[in-house]
């Protein structure tokens, strides 16, 4: 019987409606991150034991039998939890215990039993260039190489060539303008070599970009914010704000925006064409301004006299 007291929802980080794609990324994505082969030394003990959680999980949440039970009654039968054992593993997976996905059965010719399209062994295949824990099968590959590299805005813009230094050596990459916080390029056969002529394996990079502090992002679109008084907004008025320059250094250069008479606050301007350029095109995407009106402090009497006639007028 799967462990009642766990969330498995909150381990795999999804929400209760999530589709069987979504289960499926976030496990292989949770998988990677938590492999006890992909840690420190010192971290080994956790990342087993959250690796086990995570694989009990899915094992649960993959399986709509199993997910339909575990939703209904917060645990899953045991006779239930059998339904997708057998094979060389069955339950009782290397150390003990529901390992998810590994509770698939294989033939000898390795063929996979399973009914879905997702193969379990693929996050092992991903890690070491071989599938699964058998001594019989030869690596398909060499090991593949996952990091992360920070890039500055203008990087972003107008795409890079760099030289970095990885495990497998000295690699230069291209990253494309236009380029997402989180976007995973993948190099092919820039990763660890392979045995006995083996093909190398490949090398993720995850994208991380620094965006300036004026700034929000969302898909190609940046979101930014500007000032403007009372008299500005009700009578209109010409000011400048940060957008994308294709021609500055560090990507960004003013450009002019009306504000129309009779601006409310929190309205939004779209300036078209102004925002982040989109991968592999020559199209641009659009900054989008939102408008804060200020109210005046410290009035002088003359003023105030203005606005009290002017409010006469409207009641």
């Amino acid at each position: 019987m799967a462990n009642s007291n766990k969330n498995y929802y909150q381990i795999l980080g999804i929400k209760k409606d999530s589709s069987e794609a979504d289960i499926k990324k976030a496990y292989r994505k949770l998988a990677r991150e938590h492999h006890p082969d992909m840690v420190d030394e010192s971290d080994k003990t956790a990342a087993e034991k959250r690796f086990k959680d995570i694989n009990e999980a899915y094992q649960v949440l993959s399986d709509p039998q199993k997910k339909k039970m575990y939703d209904q009654f917060g645990y899953v039968s045991s006779s239930a939890a059998g339904a997708r054992g057998g094979g060389p593993f069955g339950q009782g997976a290397p150390g003990g215990g529901a390992w998810g996905p590994f509770t698939y059965s294989y033939s000898n010719a390795g063929g996979a039993s399973n009914t879905g399209d997702f193969d379990p062994f693929d996050i092992f295949e991903d890690f070491f260039g071989f599938r699964g824990f058998s001594g019989r099968r030869a690596p398909k590959k060499g090991k593949n190489l996952y990091y992360e590299l920070h890039i500055a805005f203008k990087d972003a813009v107008f795409g890079l060539e760099k030289t970095v230094n990885v495990d497998s050596g000295k690699v230069t990459v291209k990253i494309p303008a236009g380029v997402h916080n989180g976007t995973e390029i993948r190099y092919a056969g820039k990763g660890m070599a392979g045995p006995q002529g083996v093909p190398p394996g490949d090398l993720f990079l995850s994208i991380r970009v620094k965006l300036p502090d004026q700034y929000r992002r969302v898909g190609n679109t940046l979101g930014t914010t500007i000032n403007v008084d009372m008299v500005q907004a009700a009578l209109g008025d010409t000011v400048e704000v940060w957008a994308v320059n294709l021609k500055s250094k560090d990507g960004l250069g003013k450009v002019k925006v009306k504000i129309p008479a009779g601006t409310q606050h929190g309205a939004q301007i779209r300036l078209r064409g102004k925002g982040m350029p989109i991968m592999n095109s020559d199209r641009r995407g659009d900054v989008i301004v939102q408008v804060f009106v200020k109210v005046p402090k410290g009035l002088s009497k003359k003023q105030k006299e203005i606005l009290k006639d002017y409010l006469k007028t409207i009641k």
